[in-house]
């Protein structure tokens, strides 16, 4: 139990890190970690039917019904990794982008073979989602800004909850890419930070209603069409990778209400280009490695969780003929 506990929390971690640094998002490592999809039906629990297995069964059948024992470390990763482990990230964002943008670049790579793997063999319609992920996930972005012309305040940070929130629970889009198309990175991180309450609060009833009705959403999704699904998601993947390419121009941007510069489109280079344009080193041997390092991390990751995974499984056959010889013993 202690080491189940310690394996969530630091995959919670995990997702807290990623979701801080635009391009990346908590999803992909839930993927690629083995916890996805129960992450997506645990968060799906939460509605009436909590209420009914609590007056049916307790709190006890309350924890079992909402899965507390996998909820609980995973979200007390991700917190603590907002409020620690994300500042790393941030500081690294800023020291060193190339080389960040670089790890996180193979891992989301990585990630899409993971995500390809995943499925029940290929299926010539499979296309159709393929293709709607990676549009979806180029045309996003451009669409954000348009939250802005909501106008009332209040509302603005609720909806970028609920958009930002949705966008973990898609592997490859990330949450904190589209705050920042929406001119509201600085503003969610900054009330994070200084524990603004008032903007936490309100970006946390958006994410609460986004979680609410994306979870049931990408639950029934999978149950109902899960091989169509999965392209879909690695659609999303390999649509957001051109976000995390290390050597890429600003090219088109607009300044948001608080005068912060808001990117909409890049040039994406050649690493002797980018060196030729900026006059600085593109870093090409380290941004390389690092590469090749993100993406050996999530072969690692997916084996461990795979390995888990047959575990697990095992376990739960040898408790069942365990229950069945009991039976037969009572017969």
């Amino acid at each position: 139990m202690k080491r189940r506990f310690l394996g969530l929390f630091f995959k919670g971690a995990g997702m807290g890190a990623a979701d801080a640094v635009p391009g990346v998002s908590g999803g992909t490592i839930a993927f690629i970690t083995g916890i996805y999809e129960e992450l997506i039906n645990t968060i799906k629990q939460f509605g009436p039917s909590a209420l009914f297995a609590w007056r049916r069964q307790g709190w006890a059948g309350l924890s079992q019904h909402l899965n507390l024992t996998f909820l609980v470390p995973l979200l007390l990763g991700i917190a603590v990794s907002l409020f620690s482990v994300a500042h790393l990230a941030l500081w690294l964002m800023e020291a060193y982008p190339l080389l960040l943008d670089g790890f996180f670049f193979g891992l989301v790579a990585a990630s899409a073979l993971v995500v390809g793997k995943a499925g029940q063999g290929w299926k010539i319609w499979y296309l159709l989602p393929l293709a709607v992920g990676l549009l979806l996930a180029q045309a996003l972005p451009a669409m954000m800004p348009l939250v802005l012309l909501v106008g009332n305040e209040a509302l603005v940070v609720m909806l970028a909850g609920a958009i930002a929130i949705s966008a973990m629970l898609l592997p490859g889009v990330s949450g904190s890419f589209l705050l920042l198309t929406m001119g509201l990175y600085g503003t969610i991180m900054g009330a994070i930070r200084s524990f603004d309450i008032v903007i936490i609060a309100l970006f946390g009833a958006g994410c609460i209603v986004g979680l609410a009705l994306f979870s049931r959403l990408l639950s029934w999704l999978l149950s109902r069409h899960h091989g169509s699904t999965l392209q879909l998601l690695l659609g999303f993947i390999i649509g957001s990778l051109p976000v995390l390419w290390p050597w890429r121009e600003l090219v088109r941007y607009q300044i948001g209400p608080e005068g912060q510069m808001i990117p909409l489109a890049h040039r994406y280079l050649l690493p002797d280009d980018y060196a030729v344009l900026t006059g600085a080193s593109a870093q090409l041997v380290g941004v390389v490695a690092l590469m090749a390092v993100g993406a050996l991390l999530v072969v690692l990751l997916n084996r461990r969780a795979a390995v888990h995974g047959v575990t697990s499984e095992k376990s739960a056959a040898e408790h069942h003929l365990t229950d069945n010889a009991r039976g037969v013993e009572k017969e």
